[in-house]
């Protein structure tokens, strides 16, 4: 009689765990009411969510005009998950300073939305401490994208300039940039062309790439 009685506790306790992971995995799927451009979306419920890892080009706003691609990046994530369901995968550091919800986004086949803009050359990998769980997938999928000269490496075009890497925050920066000149010697690599700290898994200052 206690064996039935044990028995069937622990059947009623598979059920409720089964019911349970079932309403948390139909949770985590969201509908995608607006795209904003090439890595932020708006979930149905107001959220904004910042793809992790990737960087694509801007679109125009304010007073600055949209860079090359901006547009192209903005239409493929739209094709791709607009009026659509997505899952949210989060990773230790779950916003951004702006209250957007930072994470890896998948479609309900499984695509991994984050990898496709950055393998169509659409984005380029962007490493942040601490999110860092699919980094190597990442930038695995920007060296294919450079190797086919897809999207933003299409036609590429630079002069020699000179740049220093920071191999602590993954960023390259002008010679004549401040936070470039703060870098540590030992975290400290030089490159002559932003290609090559591209496919170093490196990504440009925002305040001094833009302008060269």
């Amino acid at each position: 009689m206690k064996k039935s009685i044990i028995l069937f506790k622990a059947f009623c306790l598979v059920i409720l765990l089964s019911c349970v992971a079932g309403q948390s995995f139909a949770q985590n799927w969201y509908g995608v009411r607006w795209v904003d451009d090439g890595d932020t979306i708006v979930l149905i419920d107001g959220r904004r969510v910042r793809y992790i890892g990737i960087n694509a080009p801007e679109i125009d706003h304010k007073d600055k005009k949209a860079e090359p691609c901006g547009y192209s990046a903005k239409n493929y994530n739209k094709n791709m998950v607009l009026s659509k369901k997505v899952r949210l995968e989060f990773d230790r550091e779950k916003h951004d300073q702006y209250g957007r919800l930072l994470a890896y986004v998948f479609l309900e086949d499984g695509t991994f939305v984050n990898e496709v803009m950055i393998k169509n050359g659409y984005a380029y990998s962007l490493y942040r401490n601490p999110n860092k769980k699919y980094n190597k997938r990442l930038f695995k999928a920007q060296r294919d994208a450079m190797t086919a000269k897809k999207g933003i490496w299409n036609n590429w075009k630079e002069e020699k300039n000179r740049y220093i890497g920071n191999k602590g925050s993954k960023r390259f920066h002008l010679e004549t940039c401040t936070f470039g000149e703060k870098t540590g010697k030992t975290n400290t690599i030089y490159f002559n062309k932003k290609w090559d700290a591209f496919w170093a898994g490196f990504a440009p200052c925002k305040l001094c790439i833009e302008e060269d």
